[in-house]
């Protein structure tokens, strides 16, 4: 599966992007009140995507095992320090409620936690490579 994102920012425009497998599609943010840059910060939307794969994966491992599920809620916390400085205890809350004893929706959690595929980039601190950079002059 080959996943992207893209940012398109001008003052007042805020464009984001995202694909997987060539199927894009627009995402809904607006620029910040000041014009420049995006109203939600990068932690905001780690932490979105870390909530948003486990939400997916419980419907995708309950459909596994002949579960319905009814309702997903999740939560993600945690701390940014200063400019640079990488997320720190970031905790997550679940709530599932599906047909289903609750022992097998709890293991059907806790299972789900090992295989989001989200949480598990964090956990094994994946590289990331800025590989180019271009600079165009706006000065005239």
């Amino acid at each position: 599966m080959k996943v992207s994102a893209q940012v398109q920012n001008s003052y007042g425009e805020h464009h984001a992007l995202i694909s997987t497998n060539g199927n894009t599609r627009s995402i809904s943010i607006p620029p910040k009140l000041t014009g420049l840059g995006s109203s939600a910060s990068g932690g905001e939307l780690l932490f979105l995507a870390l909530a948003t794969c486990y939400c997916n994966d419980i419907y995708r491992e309950a459909d596994k095992r002949g579960i319905r599920v009814e309702r997903v809620d999740v939560e993600v916390n945690g701390d940014f320090g200063g400019p640079g400085d990488p997320a720190s205890n970031i905790i997550f809350r679940a709530k599932v409620i599906a047909d289903a004893p609750e022992a097998e929706i709890e293991e059907l959690m806790r299972h789900t936690d090992t295989v989001a595929e989200i949480q598990n980039t964090l956990r094994a601190a994946t590289t990331v490579t800025l590989i180019e950079v271009e600079s165009v002059s706006a000065a005239k």
